[in-house]
């Protein structure tokens, strides 16, 4: 499990978790913005948007309380397919591989969204060259008079927001109407709509993907828009009919305005002008509403913190910056296994490899991580190797990935009881190699120390096989590198050596087979005498 693989392991399990609390929220708001408009006004109505983006953030807020660790049994994974090579990647690789595959292509969907975005608004405001400054006291935004009729009335930007209008504002609007347009725009502006916009098509971009997303963008503007109105006609109720008239005199927007307000963009006009017809509601109803509005909030945001842990509360008692692996390998159907005990970090590989006398070996790459219900996630790479004689050998690769909970051990089992080859005639060969994985939270000094007692000695008792895969036995143990075990011969024999220093071991090989054994560090090398 490489990094990429653990950062879409991430990314996915927080995604999702935004996925759930934007749906949930979004689909209360698709509920209650028509009731709310009628009860406690439109501005109340556009005020439910903000419970997408508090759940959202309340999904990804860590947890005091650890979530219930749920009991599994351990989990054993059987790959029986060693007389035929594999791809590295052909065995347990897709439980993660396509994680990271799905980040990529959530990410690549975002930054096209954005991009299209961005390009949408650097249009609009191309159209914008040749605008002249207007001086308005009524406002204290800048306000530019496009070089086009077909461009504005409308609040362009999200900072440094600018009013826009068209280039015959004075010729097709009276100096009512013209008032009442100056009104809005300069309350788009003052509200921060264009910071709405900006954070809607942040959304859009994160969930391009969700139809909801697009359904929800279309109706905040639509909502948006409908408090704007509200609010200006609360100040100049009088003016309805001027205010009406506005509207059927403005275009639709010719241009999409991504971060922005246009006056009359591609909403339903004739819903904005019937809305003008109705009795506003009065002080103590929108106060009413805005109460109701912040106990509706705080329940949402309240039962998505409660039903969506976050990653950290996700893995329980998994938690922790350092792992220990206790690996058990038995090979060829051997009883006794071979030890290992790691100490690592999250994400942090440790590397194996061990040899038997049946020219059986193997090498192996180990990573442990936390993952959900308190369990531990190990990722492994191995590659095995069998030599059956008369030049047959066989290899397999694979990247199985096994969880279970802390101190429970999974089992992997490669390979599997083969006919016999041509030097053993009618005798089955016993090809597996069992590895047994143990994660537990914490690094244990006593049992590290206790499992690499007395790390220099070693003992022997192997028959029938060559100098060149005792000498080799040896430094996988003893961690050594052999420069050139090429140097020594094929020819079978026994060596039986009781608790003797690593070093002593290898020079008494390399004294059987005449040669003289040269140690420097870790590197052993054979030369002639």
């Amino acid at each position: 499990m490489n990094s990429l693989d653990l950062a879409g392991i991430d990314w996915l399990g927080r995604g999702w978790l935004l996925i759930l609390a934007f749906t949930a929220a979004a689909l209360v708001v698709a509920a209650l913005r028509k009731p709310c408009r009628r009860l406690f006004g439109t501005e109340r109505a556009f005020q439910l948007w903000l419970l997408p983006p508090l759940a959202m953030l309340a999904s990804q807020l860590p947890h005091v309380t650890v979530a219930p660790v749920v009991v599994l049994s351990p989990v054993v994974s059987a790959i029986t397919s060693m007389t035929n090579a594999l791809p590295a990647q052909a065995t347990g690789s897709s439980v993660v591989d396509w994680r990271a595959w799905a980040v990529l292509i959530w990410l690549l969907g975002s930054m096209v969204s954005l991009l299209l975005a961005a390009i949408a608004q650097s249009r609009y405001r191309a159209r914008l060259r040749g605008a002249t400054n207007v001086i308005d006291e009524r406002s204290r935004w800048p306000t530019l008079r496009a070089s086009g009729s077909d461009i504005g009335p409308a609040l362009v930007g999200a900072w440094r927001s600018r009013i826009v209008l068209p280039a015959d504002f004075e010729c097709r609007y009276d100096a009512t109407e013209q008032m009442l347009i100056l009104a809005h725009e300069t309350t788009h502006a003052r509200r921060r709509d264009g910071w709405w916009c900006l954070l809607a098509q942040l959304v859009v971009a994160m969930f391009w993907f969700h139809p909801l997303a697009w359904w929800a963008i279309a109706a905040l503007r639509h909502d948006q828009e409908l408090a704007c109105d509200a609010a200006v006609l609360r100040e100049h109720g009088t003016q309805r009919r001027r205010y009406a008239n506005a509207m059927l005199k403005t275009q639709s927007a010719a241009f999409a305005l991504p971060v922005g307000c246009p006056w009359s963009p591609r909403h339903p006009v004739t819903e904005r002008i019937a809305m003008l017809k109705l009795q506003q509601p009065d002080l103590f109803r929108r106060r009413a509403g805005g109460i109701l509005l912040a106990v509706l909030a705080i329940g949402v945001v309240g039962a998505v913190y409660a039903t969506t842990p976050s990653p950290q509360a996700k893995a329980g008692d998994g938690i922790s910056d350092r792992y220990t692996l206790k690996i058990d390998v038995a090979m060829a159907g051997h009883p006794d296994s071979t030890h290992f005990i790691r100490c690592l970090k999250p994400g942090e590989y440790t590397e194996l490899s061990g040899i038997d006398t049946s020219k059986l070996s193997w090498q192996g790459r180990f990573v442990v991580s936390p993952v959900a219900g308190g369990q531990l996630e190990v990722g492994t790479q191995v590659d095995t190797r069998f030599d059956r004689g008369g030049g047959i050998i066989r290899t397999q690769s694979a990247r199985p990935v096994v969880r279970t909970l802390p101190g429970q051990q999974a089992t992997i089992v490669f390979g599997q009881v083969a006919d016999a080859g041509p030097r053993q005639s009618g005798k089955p060969e016993n090809n597996t190699i069992k590895i047994g994985l143990t994660p537990s939270v914490g690094c244990d000094s006593e049992s590290l120390s206790s499992a690499v007692a007395q790390p220099g000695t070693i003992s022997l008792n192997l028959k029938n096989v060559s100098a060149r895969a005792a000498a080799e036995y040896v430094a996988v143990k003893a961690g050594f590198v052999l420069i050139n075990p090429e140097a020594l011969d094929e020819r079978q024999m026994t060596f039986d050596y009781a608790e003797i220093p690593a070093a002593a071991a290898l020079h008494m090989i390399g004294m059987i087979e005449g040669k003289q054994t040269m140690i420097e560090g870790k590197q052993v090398r054979f030369v002639d005498k």
